[in-house]
């Protein structure tokens, strides 16, 4: 519990596209597409808008609402599946974007678990003392890898960027914690776990890469052994998470899943016996934004007003890779 997030924020591109703007389009139908995903629409990015630029604006509104101002950053982290180039970072154009100086800045690559991963990777560099305020970014232009002739996949994403600013709580010269001003002692990230298992790297993929054939590639997926193991494996460490921390799924006063697919989230429901109330869903009007699904849903719950001090909030992700894992913290 090294740090706390006290500011948040968002970005989604002006251009919706409906599910029935993709009947024009694509061979399937606005039916089709909300009985087995629940997605009503999805904001793509313009041609001229990168990554780099929705992880620029999410980070914008992510500082105004933490009440810094970007020199007050001392790192910059980026997660995402959609670089604009494959080198410079996507970090690195954020950091120039808003003119700092030789702070750090890396990209980091979990695909959809980039929020669970990225926070754990924050909170462990705010442990070690060297960073007090952290910028995290998600940030996915999925537009980009969609294959529009693949209905099974092109229906599924969309593009956008959450932010979160990260502070570090000091510790004394006895070893005993406290915060910053803006920090409650006990508010916080609590714990976080990340696991990944590159045999089932086949369920979800790109056909392409730098070192294969020189191309981004375009999204493969086997849907049905994909939607089974994300169910268990965001299920089986929630329940890891919460048991290690002597806390049940009652004493949860937010859960927000990763937002892939509403059927997925309403297993997890199930298989948990979660209060409906405590679930945020955005699906259907974000579609599935990768990383940046977590942060872009936890925005929008601040900013309707009911987040409270005390709230225990529980993160849970799923990608490629495969990639998962759970966080807890407190607000």
């Amino acid at each position: 519990m090294a740090c706390k997030i006290i500011g948040c924020g968002g970005y989604l591109p002006k251009n919706i596209v409906t599910n029935l703007d993709l009947e024009s389009f694509v061979d399937t139908t606005d039916e089709w597409i909300k009985s087995r995903t629940g997605i009503l629409q999805r904001h793509l990015a313009a041609s001229d808008e990168y990554t780099s630029h929705l992880a620029y604006k999410a980070a914008e509104h992510a500082l105004q609402d933490a009440n810094l101002l970007p020199t007050d950053i001392d790192l910059i982290i980026v997660c995402t599946t959609t670089p604009d180039n494959s080198f410079p970072s996507t970090a690195t154009k954020v950091q120039g974007y808003f003119a700092l100086g030789n702070i750090p800045s890396f990209d980091l690559q979990a695909v959809c678990s980039g929020f669970i991963y990225g926070l754990q990777v924050a909170d462990s560099l705010a442990a070690s003392g060297k960073y007090n305020t952290i910028l995290l970014i998600c940030a996915e232009k999925m537009s980009s890898l969609l294959d529009w002739g693949d209905r099974n996949t092109c229906v599924l994403f969309g593009d956008g960027a959450g932010a979160v600013v990260l502070q570090r709580k000091s510790v004394d010269n006895n070893g005993f914690l406290f915060a910053s001003p803006k920090i409650e002692v006990n508010s916080g990230v609590i714990d976080s776990q990340i696991y990944s298992n590159g045999s089932y790297g086949e369920l979800l993929y790109t056909d392409g890469g730098v070192s294969s054939n020189g191309q981004s590639g375009k999204i493969k997926m086997k849907g049905p052994a994909l939607f089974k193991n994300a169910v268990e494996k965001m299920t089986d460490s929630m329940i890891e998470i919460l048991a290690k921390n002597n806390l049940t799924i009652a004493d949860i006063s937010y859960l927000i899943p990763h937002q892939a697919n509403l059927r997925i989230i309403q297993s997890i429901i199930d298989r948990l016996n979660v209060d409906e109330n405590k679930v945020i869903k955005t699906i259907a009007k974000h579609a599935n934004c990768s990383a940046s699904s977590i942060p872009l849903a936890l925005s929008e719950l601040k900013s309707s007003g009911s987040l409270n001090e005390g709230d225990i909030i529980l993160f849970t992700a799923f990608g490629a890779g495969l990639t998962w894992g759970s966080a807890l913290i407190r607000w």
